[in-house]
């Protein structure tokens, strides 16, 4: 008798585990991907600034950035800086 009810509140101590874990999961998951975003504009500026070059792709993101989600002011510092080395002609856009 014991032991089925031993095996009964392992099996409940098991699913709250995996409860627990595919909660971690999603939040991680979910603070990853706000990171992501958050980094995108930075890592866009660097990237950029290392290869002298906007892709399309990189338009993308940057149009993306401006009419998805409200910015700092330092991201649109960023985003005014990319602008000023196109105008310049430092930076080139490439299809």
């Amino acid at each position: 008798m014991f032991s089925i009810a031993f095996g009964v509140d392992r099996i409940e101590d098991n699913k709250n585990i995996i409860s627990l874990y595919k909660f971690y999961v999603s939040q991680s998951t979910r603070r990853f991907i706000m990171s992501v975003s958050q980094m995108t504009l930075e890592e866009l500026f660097g990237q950029v600034m290392f290869s002298s070059v906007v892709t399309r792709h990189d338009r993308r993101q940057l149009r993306s950035a401006l009419l998805e989600r409200t910015l700092n002011d330092d991201e649109y510092a960023i985003i005014n800086r990319l602008l000023y080395n196109v105008r310049r002609g430092w930076v080139k856009i490439i299809d």
